[in-house]
């Protein structure tokens, strides 16, 4: 799975790692879209004032995932 962050210089895809998500415990069987889902919970915050999620490293603008 890789996430598109969009930031200054454009749209980037992100890969997922399995370092990225190793603090978060996964109980169940989990698709492509609901690992996005937990991704997006866990590593943006939405902001009310430009109506976007931005990730909390400051990497940009969290736009969504792309499920291979």
């Amino acid at each position: 799975m890789d996430i598109i962050v969009l930031n200054d210089l454009g749209y980037q895809l992100v890969p997922v790692t399995k370092q990225m998500l190793e603090h978060i415990k996964i109980l169940s069987d989990v698709d492509c879209f609901d690992l996005c889902d937990i991704f997006r919970l866990e590593f943006t915050q939405f902001s009310d004032k430009i109506n976007h999620h931005l990730m909390k490293d400051g990497t940009g603008y969290f736009f969504g995932c792309i499920c291979r």
